[in-house]
């Protein structure tokens, strides 16, 4: 789980470099890995990347095939909520109807696990407390990995918003399967832009 917390933060962040690095320990005290997990983890990554497009490219139909056959393995698994990101990120993105085909993940029946108790989710409740700093406007200048252009700040806080909404939904529900490690990138995130106060200003298209 602390190689996908650091990856996730390094898609929400990709100016910080040391909060990918702050956000290990926190996966680490958050809890063990379980293979279901890991495996809705993976989906929320591709999903978060997809969102932020820290690529450049435009996703494919590959790409939309790939949302789909995570989003189905993350329900599978019992991690419904965190299959959500995969499901619906490519359509979020280009607004096209191949990009609809990971919705169709919604309608494969998971398996369906008991409502999680208090200390499960409050990986979730931590990560929360801190998005409205991590949801603020801010501008960004790193580059795409494969276009020569720097990464947009709507983009961005695209990814971070839907970052956001997830863990609200796994925390409403009670169903934090896949999402700690998502959880614990958000709440590196936010605590490091609590600390800079939104002091890079607003974000620009």
């Amino acid at each position: 789980m602390c190689f996908l917390t650091w990856a996730m933060a390094r898609e929400l962040d990709p100016d910080h470099p040391m909060t990918a690095n702050l956000a290990m320990p926190l996966a680490f005290v958050f809890g063990p890995s379980r293979s279901s997990s890991t495996l809705a983890g993976f989906g929320v990554l591709s999903a978060l990347r997809l969102l932020a497009d820290t690529t450049g490219e435009r996703p494919t139909q590959t790409d939309h095939l790939g949302m789909l056959v995570q989003a189905v393995l993350s329900a599978r698994a019992g991690s419904g909520v965190a299959a959500l990101m995969p499901a619906v990120a490519s359509v979020v993105v280009t607004h096209d109807l191949p990009s609809a085909l990971p919705l169709a993940a919604l309608l494969v029946p998971g398996r369906v696990r008991e409502p999680s108790g208090r200390w499960a989710l409050l990986p979730l409740i931590a990560a929360l407390a801190v998005t409205p700093a991590l949801i603020r406007p801010e501008a960004v200048e790193s580059a795409c990995d494969r276009a020569p252009r720097t990464v947009r700040p709507t983009d961005l806080r695209r990814a971070r918003a839907g970052a956001a909404a997830v863990l609200a939904l796994g925390l409403l529900t009670r169903q934090p399967a896949g999402l700690p490690a998502l959880a614990s990138a958000v709440l590196s995130v936010g605590l490091r832009r609590c600390r800079t106060h939104g002091s890079r200003g607003p974000a620009v298209d």
